[in-house]
């Protein structure tokens, strides 16, 4: 069993959506808290989870899945720029389809279908882009 869990630790796509499962959990864990005791919207209550959820999967998915440990201002300025840009797409495509489905489905379910989508080029940006290691890099 530890042989398998090694393998699977050694791709990072399976440490992608491991990591990506574990804050999903969190986001879920939010959007009940924030609905029951707080009383708040599925439309705020998804807005808050949301924040919350990129913010420790930007973090673990740079230094964890992609084992990005780079933080001169030329590589991490540019990195944010293009995770804020990102992260600013995913949120209004999460609340789009959480105003499309609202009466349609709970906010747990939206949020579910919008992270669906929103995982798979988001593994695709971070791998190929925002992540990338090149031979060029600065390291100050």
């Amino acid at each position: 069993m530890r042989r398998v869990s090694a393998l699977l630790l050694a791709k990072p796509g399976f440490r992608y959506l491991f990591i990506g499962g574990t804050v999903y959990l969190f986001e879920l864990a939010v959007i009940v808290l924030a609905q029951q005791a707080y009383h708040t919207s599925a439309l705020w209550a998804v807005a808050i989870a949301y924040c919350l959820g990129t913010t420790v999967s930007f973090f673990l998915q740079k230094l964890v899945t992609f084992g990005d440990t780079r933080f001169h201002h030329r590589i991490l300025i540019p990195q944010m720029i293009a995770t804020a840009l990102l992260v600013l797409w995913n949120f209004l495509f999460s609340l789009l389809v959480t105003r499309v489905l609202q009466h349609h489905a709970p906010a747990v379910v939206t949020r579910t279908v919008a992270l669906a989508i929103t995982t798979i080029w988001n593994f695709y940006l971070y791998k190929t882009r925002i992540f990338k290691h090149s031979e060029e890099e600065v390291f100050g």
